[in-house]
């Protein structure tokens, strides 16, 4: 795959700086075209690997050493003891105490309780069996009094894993037929199930999570029945399963699925939980009955292949779904898939890679005697098919089983190659689910040979070399030309496969670069081996904007299964083209680099006002004089008129109101003087209307009191 990495990094360099001229738009789309072809056939699966296990511990992670409920900690335990996690102690104190308490407790729904007993029957925790003996009545009451799926869920699942802890306790149902069919009632001629009798139609699930409950709760039921349960009902339940998968969904990969399509308190199902939901139903019931199901093994097979190929989930309940299920499979007594897959889909002709193959379970167990045959090669685009019949040999040591070497006449592109395993023992035919014949997509890579390569000024009357120089891809290349706009330039190669074949890439661009950063890019097209393209620029000066000058040549030839793919540099044209019309178009303005305006800004230099000359200091002070002279009349003036504090309040009260509106004038005026040395208008505006607040109240409280007192003096 570094293959790939490499050849798809260069495509990503040369489209972004493709995307700088007008031909970004075609050039994205051709690219884009190229890699969805190569990710759509890829469609392989793998079994459980090391990032599945990486992804349990980073979804399930408790907080404070424990998780938010009973069902989400099973989940995470489960899901742990899937992949050989060992993460048990961290949690077990806080959990193990959570559970005791809910067994304990008599007032625990049974939602609860069968929460509790999953979660013990992993960690192993210390359990009161008198508590266990306590619950068994109360959960076989509830059985019998059940009306709802869920309600039988519960209940008959705990009474499962109560027998599972001790023999002791009497779990045992006498009345299971009948308990049995209620459960059956439940049934639909379809094979979907209802939640309950009595709202039908507003909980019925398409194939989903009531399956399971409905499968799982019946298998618990024959588990704990004190005599065998009726045939007929165990066969009436196997046609529903049968039903069941005649609604399975296929992609073309042979991948199968149940696509969930209700809504109801429970919300949206998605595909995943819904194919999970039922493959863990399915194994359970087959795990208990007494005969096989007669299931098509290429359908759990298929199933497996839609639970592998939804890769790692992104959250911790797909995640759960998809492990738990994929366990059911691992081993059951329907059928045991086998999982056909390649350590590489890239293979080097110049490195003579091998091709390997695995076959392994769900969950990467080794698999049976068996032979892994090569059966056909597609040649992917065409309709070419090798028919090769070949067995692939096995590898002991290493579990793979490989090719010593590819046919002679695979050359370098993409192919579907026809796997077929053929199990040793007819007795593992019935056991494990191979499903037939598997395609894989690989992809053949190899180094590309460029020969005859040269670049050429021609002359566009009669189309001779006036110049000709031969280029070497396999170092640098330097060449410096000129030309008119009555001339053409030309640049020819070829390229030709390993085995000698014409190689056509994906890419191969021509581009001129002008002194001004402007781009021209034009497509190289082929005949056969040899690549050519002509450039009449009497036909392009409009094209070029009629702009003479240097420009730096580049080519560009790339495909993801050429190993030695290159954007190489070929050195540069002198074009001399005609003065431009007068409404010629003109170059469009050049991209602004993004970062750029995160870059430093350019230093902002301020220029001050130079400061006026300031007066003499005499004069200064004579103009003081000057302004604090009318001051001095105003203080003679009331020397004059004799001015007296012979009205000013006595009572205490007036008194007091007389300072204070004197004392606020002051404090006025001080703002004033604030104004001028220090404060902005704001803060002097402020300060003016809190004090004027007081200065009217106060005034007009003084002013009220000289005024009632000149009016009782002259009534006197």
């Amino acid at each position: 795959m570094l293959l790939f990495a490499n050849n798809f990094i260069f495509i990503s360099f040369f489209v972004f700086d493709c995307f700088s001229t007008g031909m970004a738009k075609v050039l994205g789309f051709v690219v884009l075209l190229a890699l969805s072809a190569l990710i759509c056939e890829a469609a392989t699966f793998k079994p459980i690997s090391d990032s599945h296990r990486s992804a349990a511990l980073e979804l399930f992670t408790p907080t404070h050493g424990s998780f938010s409920s009973l069902e989400e900690t099973y989940e995470a335990l489960r899901t742990f003891e899937v992949l050989g996690i060992e993460k048990q102690a961290d949690i077990r104190a806080s959990t193990c105490a959570s559970v005791v308490d809910t067994l304990s407790s008599s007032s625990s729904a049974l939602k609860d309780l069968f929460q509790a007993l999953r979660v013990n029957g992993i960690l192993k925790c210390e359990l009161n069996k008198k508590a266990l003996a306590g619950i068994a009545p109360r959960l076989k009451d509830a059985v019998n009094s059940a009306s709802s799926l869920l309600d039988y869920y519960y209940s008959v699942g705990s009474l499962v894993l109560i027998k599972g802890l001790s023999s002791i306790v009497e779990v045992h149902l006498e009345s299971a037929d009948s308990v049995f069919r209620a459960i059956k009632a439940f049934s639909q001629s379809d094979g979907r199930w209802r939640y309950s009798s009595s709202n039908p139609e507003s909980s019925t699930y398409a194939a989903g999570n009531y399956s399971r409950i409905a499968l799982e709760s019946l298998a618990g039921i024959i588990s704990l029945a004190s005599s065998e349960i009726d045939q007929s009902l165990i066969s009436m339940v196997k046609d529903n399963i049968s039903k069941l998968f005649d609604g399975l969904e296929k992609f073309d990969d042979g991948a199968y699925y149940f696509d969930e399509k209700l809504v109801d308190a429970h919300g949206h199902q998605g595909p995943l939980s819904a194919s999970s939901a039922v493959v863990r139903g399915i194994t359970a019931f087959a795990a208990v009955s007494a005969e096989k199901l007669n299931l098509p093994g290429d359908k759990i097979l298929g199933l497996a292949r839609f639970l592998l190929g939804a890769g790692v989930p992104g959250n911790a309940k797909d995640l759960y779904y998809q492990i738990d299920a994929l366990a059911s499979l691992e081993n059951n007594r329907v059928s045991i898939p086998l999982v056909l897959s390649l350590p590489a889909s890239v293979l080097s002709l110049t490195r003579k890679n091998q091709l390997k193959v695995n076959v392994n379970t769900v969950l990467g167990s080794a698999a049976p005697s068996l032979t892994v045959k090569l059966k056909q090669i597609f040649s992917s685009g065409s309709k070419d098919t090798s028919v090769i019949d070949q067995d692939l040999k096995f590898d002991h040591k290493n579990a793979v089983h490989y090719l010593d070497a590819l046919p002679k006449d695979i050359d370098v592109g993409s192919y579907i190659f026809s796997f077929e395993v053929l199990l040793h023992d007819s007795d593992h035919k019935t056991i494990y689910a191979t499903g037939g014949r598997t395609k894989v997509p690989i992809y053949i890579t190899g180094a590309i040979k460029v020969d005859n390569a040269e670049i050429a000024v021609l002359d566009n009357d009669i189309g001779n070399a006036e110049t000709q120089k031969k280029l070497d891809f396999a170092g640098e290349n330097a060449i410096s030309l000129s030309a008119n706009h009555l001339q053409k330039l030309r640049l020819s190669f070829q390229l030709t496969s390993p085995l000698g074949h014409s190689f056509k890439p994906h890419q191969a661009f021509l581009k001129l670069r002008h002194e001004s950063k402007v781009d021209h890019i034009f497509v190289v097209g082929n005949s056969g081996k040899q690549f050519e393209i002509i450039l009449d620029f009497l036909g392009l000066v409009e094209k070029f904007f009629y702009l003479s000058g240097r420009y730096d040549i580049q080519l560009t030839v790339g495909d993801a299964v050429m190993e030695n793919s290159f954007l190489q540099p070929l050195g540069s044209v002198e074009l001399d083209f005609p003065e431009p019309p007068e409404k010629a178009a003109r170059p469009p303005p050049q991209a602004v680099d993004p970062s750029s305006r995160f870059g430093p800004k350019a230093e902002i230099a301020h220029v001050f006002r130079v400061p006026e000359k300031r007066p003499p200091r005499d004069l200064s002070y004579a103009f003081l004089a000057l302004v604090l002279l009318p001051f001095l009349g105003f203080l003679v003036g009331l020397l004059r008129l004799h001015v007296n504090l012979k009205n000013f309040p006595t009572a205490s009260g007036p008194a007091m109101f007389a300072i204070l509106f004197h004392l606020l004038i002051a404090a006025v005026l001080s703002l004033y003087v604030l104004f001028w040395l220090q404060w902005n208008l704001f803060q002097t505006l402020r300060a003016l209307g809190f004090l004027g607040i007081f200065l009217l109240f106060v005034g007009h409280r003084t002013v009220s009191h000289l005024a009632s007192t000149s009016a009782k003096l002259k009534s006197a």
